[in-house]
């Protein structure tokens, strides 16, 4: 039953480090994370006119409506002149996002790190260590990535709170799909942390079972034999003792144990052996 709940652990941990992998870097490299939409409320019929659609990535904005519509820039230059947006506070939005980039990236290495620990460890487990170590990668990479998205989320909502109302103008914001995948990617590499952390306690507590106690290595205290202690002390199994060492060993268990002023008649025959 341990060995069956190891190898699920095992492969759920791979799975859920490669599933969160995929998604981060699905999400890090597409441009769907927010959609904003601007335009005007016509008075007539109550109406609203798009005068501009865009979304955005870490990397790149894409606009869909407006004056610079099927035009993608790069983040790094959709604030030149020649890019119509429509309010300072949507350029505000889409600068101020870029300070949640590169946390991000650095999960994205983390948890690359981490899958391929995890691996090199399924694949020799007698390394308990790497097991420790990829889920303590999984569970950093989570939690950078977490941050970016608090900072993203917060970066939003700030110039949103703070642009100005008007019944002539509307302002429609959602997170895209993209965003959608980095959340989902924090689950599963949090997810795959606590797996291998535990992994690891399991596989440490099986090699402390099956370890010999000190206790075993303890050679017995008899007089009876002189190998009494050879088959619990591992440096008998490697050597054997030579006759020399017998006789001396039963030389100094004769002086030990009896006096030497002791004399015995010669026609007695009594045995010296201790038992």
């Amino acid at each position: 039953m341990s060995h069956c709940s190891s190898r699920a652990l095992t492969l759920l941990s791979s799975v859920f480090g490669a599933c969160g992998l995929l998604l981060v870097g699905i999400a890090v490299s597409t441009d769907y994370w927010l959609y904003m939409e601007e335009g005007t409320v016509l008075p007539q019929n109550q109406t609203t006119e798009v005068k501009m659609a865009l979304h955005a990535g870490l990397w790149r904005v894409c606009f869909s409506a407006g004056r610079e519509k099927g035009r993608c820039v790069a983040s790094e230059y959709f604030l030149e002149p020649e890019i119509n947006l429509v309010t300072e506070n949507t350029e505000n939005i889409l600068k101020t996002v870029r300070t949640a980039t590169p946390f991000p990236m650095v999960s994205l290495f983390l948890v690359f790190t981490a899958f391929v620990i995890s691996n090199i460890g399924h694949i020799r487990p007698q390394r308990t260590i790497l097991a420790f170590v990829s889920g303590i990668f999984f569970i950093l990479s989570g939690l950078s990535l977490v941050v970016g998205l608090v900072l993203y989320i917060s970066s939003i909502n700030d110039e949103v709170m703070n642009r100005p109302s008007s019944s002539e103008q509307y302002f429609h914001y959602r997170y895209g799909w993209s965003f959608a995948f980095a959340a989902s990617s924090f689950l599963l590499k949090e997810g795959a942390g606590v797996m291998s952390v535990y992994l690891f306690t399991k596989r440490y507590a099986e090699e402390e079972m099956y370890r010999p106690h000190p206790a075993f290595y303890r050679p017995r205290l008899s007089d009876c034999s002189d190998y009494s202690g050879q088959f619990l002390q591992p440096e008998a199994w490697r050597r054997g003792r030579s006759p020399s060492d017998i006789s001396s060993d039963v030389s100094i268990q004769m002086t030990q144990n009896y006096p030497p002023a002791i004399k015995y008649p010669d026609h007695l025959h009594i045995s010296t052996s201790p038992c």
